[in-house]
């Protein structure tokens, strides 16, 4: 009988060791960091509403890259037959819908944006297109020509042909045009490495930025840099010192492509740059690279960079006058409609919201909580409210009160979108007047002659596929699962790993999927969410929490080295 007895207590015992295995803890907790222009946005904006960015953006993809299109405007893109920089063909895509600035019989069909063309390809790349074979083009290969050896600043530039640009009604030089280009292209590269020419370039890039920041010696005062003459400029443009942002974020990619380590010691020194501004001078997108290069320096080379005050320096936006007062992100309610996480001007008419900028800014924010998982909370509610307000860009989720051209929007199939969302209408359009928000564009404003269909912005639609592949709704409407490792291009992303944030007062449960036998642990919490389970597994998140999910084979061993929490060799987690 006390052999019975025995053997149940074991069982017993041992059925409860499995049962609290799940909780066992592996170092302490992360605390989380709050930001206070975050702490301003509701934990469920509203109305709510998460549309399927993955489908707009292979519509997208679908509608743009059609030379055969027989809709109104007629073709979005062309051959550019010019050869410039680099001896083949190449295309553009109009800038925005209608565009009498460009096609195949204006300026010898060259004036075209890498802004526009990039944008497209890594959304095309992140959602599983392949762009190196479609409809008979390589688009990857083709995008090169943007590399411009005719200026000699051999860097990617927003022009084939800058001078056809500027005489076309193009902006004058404005650094983060021409820094952004190069961003762009490593995330292309990173898609599609193996295209011919893609490393010399992207070397020749790192190489410029190395020297240009050695040159600059933290001193980043300029309107732009001539990559030529390795001189700074000043022009009637405000000085941008986030390109700083831009250098350092390109460099330690290709530090981690190449392994130079002038490229390391060029991102640090971009990086110090930076963070040596007495306050925001956060311009257009730049300054959120730079926050996720100065997060992943921090956990893999050991510095100890102020993450925080780059990302308040980001969301409560710049405040030097002789910057571009007002640029951050929106904390708001306007009218009907929370329009909280939108990037762009705080203070233009209101507020002017950006489509591009808005959706470009979760590329480098969210991977970014893989190294510093103190703001796992902070971003994950930021990307439920920036992903939420994000669809009243789209003519096909605004009501007609609210968007500048009702009467066409069918034109755009509900796949392009307006440029901007608006706090009130600058047009003075008398239907909308004393209605918040509106939908809008600039395109119209341009130059003469511009159609009203110029409202509806390819250049600001086509980085919509970032949303596309890190954005993944759950069983729980207003949990978002958002991939961290998708836009982490240079990246180990060894396992998967998503970021989970509980807008809810009370626990909820959503439900991991996964086809392999697997562990589930949580980075923030230190602890297993799920052990040995396949399919459908379900996972608790807290009451106004984040979880930071990392994917591990089943059984396998997690061991801390100092501050780090290791598989094998490989690092999951740094602090």
């Amino acid at each position: 009988m006390k052999r019975i007895k025995g053997i149940f207590l074991i069982a017993a015992l041992t059925l409860l060791a499995g049962l609290n295995s799940c909780n066992s803890q592996i170092g302490n907790p992360v605390t989380q960091t709050s930001l206070p222009r975050i702490d301003q946005m509701p934990a469920i904006p509203q109305p709510l509403k998460i549309i399927d960015w993955k489908k707009k953006t292979l519509q997208f993809d679908s509608l743009v890259f059609n030379f055969n299109s027989t809709a109104s405007y007629g073709p979005l893109i062309w051959l550019d037959s010019s050869r410039r920089n680099i001896d083949q063909v190449t295309f553009g895509l109009y800038t925005v819908v209608g565009d009498v600035r460009q096609g195949p019989k204006k300026n010898n069909g060259e004036f075209h944006e890498a802004l526009t063309s990039m944008n497209s390809l890594i959304s095309a790349g992140l959602n599983g297109i392949d762009k190196t074979n479609q409809h008979g083009f390589n688009f990857v290969k083709m995008v090169q020509n943007y590399f411009n050896t005719g200026t000699k600043w051999n860097i990617v530039m927003n022009n084939t042909n800058p001078t056809v640009a500027l005489a076309g009604g193009g902006y004058g030089r404005d650094w983060w045009y021409d820094v952004y280009p190069n961003v762009l292209y490593y995330g292309v590269s990173a898609l599609f490495p193996n295209v011919e020419n893609t490393d010399m370039i992207q070397r020749k890039v790192a190489d410029q930025f190395y020297k240009a920041d050695s040159t600059l010696n933290g001193n980043y005062n300029y309107s732009y840099f001539d990559y030529a003459q390795m001189k700074g400029m000043q022009n009637n443009v405000p000085q941008q010192q986030d390109a700083a942002g831009g250098h350092a974020w390109v460099l330690y990619s290709a530090f981690h492509k190449f392994g130079d380590k002038r490229y390391l010691k060029g991102a640090r020194s971009a990086t110090e740059a930076l963070l040596k501004q007495k306050e925001s001078r956060f311009y257009e997108i730049l300054l959120p690279f730079g926050a996720y290069t100065a997060a992943r320096l921090n956990a893999e080379q050991g510095t100890n960079y102020d993450v925080t005050k780059l990302l308040n320096w980001t969301f409560d936006g710049c405040q030097a006058k002789d910057g571009r007062y007002g640029w951050g992100v929106i904390a708001e309610r306007w009218g009907d409609y929370d329009v909280y996480g939108l990037q762009g001007s705080i203070t233009d008419g209101g507020g002017y919201g950006f489509f591009m900028n808005s959706v470009a800014m979760a590329w480098p924010l969210v991977p970014m909580v893989k190294y510093e998982p103190q703001y796992a909370k902070a971003i994950g509610k930021y990307m439920l409210n920036v992903v939420n307000a994000s669809r009243l860009f789209y003519p096909d989720q605004v009501d007609n009160a609210h968007q500048w051209l009702p009467e066409i929007k069918d034109i755009t199939h509900g796949i392009i979108g307006y440029e901007g969302i608006r706090k009130m209408d600058d047009y003075n359009k008398p239907e909308l007047k004393g209605i918040s928000p509106v939908s809008i564009g600039d395109g119209p404003k341009w130059v003469a002659g511009q159609p009203k269909e110029s409202m509806f912005s390819l250049y600001s639609t086509s980085i919509a596929g970032v949303f596309g592949a890190i954005v993944r709704t759950t069983d729980v409407e207003g949990i978002l699962a958002l991939d961290c490792n998708i836009t982490d291009f240079y990246g180990e992303n060894r396992y998967p790993e998503f970021l989970y944030f509980n807008p809810f007062k009370e626990t909820k449960t959503v439900t991991y999927n996964s086809p392999k036998t697997v562990d589930l642990f949580d980075i923030v919490s230190r602890t297993y969410l799920s052990k040995n389970k396949t399919g459908t597994i379900p996972i608790k998140i807290p009451a106004g929490a984040a979880a930071l999910v990392v994917e591990l084979p089943a059984g396998t061993k997690l061991t801390m080295d100092g501050n780090k929490l290791k598989v094998n060799k490989y690092i999951i987690s740094y602090k």
